[in-house]
Parts: C-alpha cells; structure tokens; sequence
C-alpha cells in the first residue's frame, strides 16, 4: 500500500465514526498486524473492564456484538472490501469474550492474547468455512467468535487445572 493510499485511508478512518469504531479506535491504521493490536486493546481494555459484574460483561459483550455486525458490514461496505484487515472490532469482541472467563492476571491475560490469536490466524474448522461462506458484518463477527470459543476452551480449563486448591 502506498504511502498516499496509507493516509488517504488514515483520514477517512479517522474521520467517520464508523470506520473509528470498526478500526478499533484507530488501532487498526498499524502498518502490521492490525489484528493484534486489536486485540491488545482488548486486553487494555479488559484490564480496565475486569472489576464490573460478569452479567454485566456479558451484557456489554453482546451489545458489542450485534453493534459489531452493524459497524464492521457498515465500514466494510463503504471501503468496498468485504474483511479489511484494519477492521478489528471484531478481535476487540472475540478476546473480550476470552478474557471475560479468566481472571484479570497478566498470565492468564497473555494465555488468552496468545490462544486468540492463533485460532484466529490459524481458522481451524468450522471458523475457515464460516469466514469464507458467511458474508458482511456477521461473517467478519462471525470468525473471532468462534475463535474466541476454541481460545476459552484451551485456556479456562487450564487455568482452572493450574490453580486448583
């Protein structure tokens, strides 16, 4: 991408609401790896969200989510590619929901960092299907959810084993 395109795409970011949201606050304009650093914001994010009740969390997250179908098919529609990889509102909600089950300690938060991130690089059955047969906002949703659900199968358990009385 050219330099010209990079801040074509920064302003228009930076500029619509939409796009902010969907782009993670802006998160999303990194150069490399935008997922990731979409998904660090979660853990900053969760690091600050940890100490509110679950149900509320819960709550949160599914506002979160059906507001995400919306956003990220908005924002997709409007840059005219289905996925962009600068959307990553749907990092932000996916490891929100892995971190929801597991206690705001750096360990567990690096567990659950690196578990969703493999599982959404990696898109291991149904995910890949899902990503590629599911279209607009669900479909891009869609992927980190479930990736979410394979991080949180990997890492609650295994907390929950490790720190066992």
């Amino acid at each position: 991408m050219s330099h010209d395109v990079k801040v074509s795409l920064a302003r228009q970011v930076l500029a619509d609401p939409i796009h902010w949201l969907a782009f993670g606050f802006g998160a999303g304009l990194a150069p490399i790896a935008p997922g990731t650093w979409g998904s660090a914001l979660a853990v900053a994010i969760y690091w600050w969200l940890a100490p509110i009740p679950l149900t509320t969390f819960a709550v949160a997250l599914v506002i979160m989510f059906i507001g995400g179908i919306w956003i990220c098919g908005v924002s997709a529609r409007r840059l005219g590619i289905h996925d962009h990889s600068g959307i990553v509102w749907d990092e932000i909600v996916g490891m929100l929901i892995v971190l929801m089950f597991l206690p705001a300690e750096p360990l567990w938060m690096g567990a659950a960092f690196f578990a969703f991130r493999l599982f959404d690089i990696w898109k291991p059955w149904p995910i890949r299907d899902l990503d590629h047969s599911v279209s607009g906002g669900l479909g891009i949703m869609l992927d980190d959810v479930l990736a979410a659900v394979y991080a949180a199968l990997l890492t609650v358990p295994l907390q929950r084993f490790l720190t066992a009385p």
